[in-house]
């Protein structure tokens, strides 16, 4: 986790108004760190409901443990800015590659 360019993507999200959550499978809350603080949030789990209930889902890591299928499915708008989504098949209208 370190200094992930994320919490920089968070940060400037929440200064413009917007509430962010998060999902990553590898951090399950986040803790202190030396130029973030402590963000204070916890990974929210990733299914169709949770996702449908998000204007945007801004994706900032490509793991291997995503279903991007489900992801591509369900958001209502994709900021894909790892190319994780290339190799979605079928709705693709709502995928903006950055």
């Amino acid at each position: 986790m370190r200094e992930s360019p994320s919490f920089e993507l968070i940060e400037k999200l929440e200064h413009l108004g917007a509430q962010v959550d998060y999902n990553d499978p590898l951090v399950p809350r986040t803790h202190y760190m030396r130029h973030w603080g402590d963000l204070g949030k916890a990974s929210v789990p990733l299914t169709a409901e949770t996702l449908k209930g998000y204007d945007c889902v801004l994706v900032a890591t490509n793991h291997a443990a995503y279903d991007w299928q489900l992801i591509a499915d369900n958001a209502k708008l994709v900021v894909d800015t790892r190319n994780a989504l290339a190799g979605v098949k079928g709705k693709r209208e709502n995928v903006v590659k950055a």
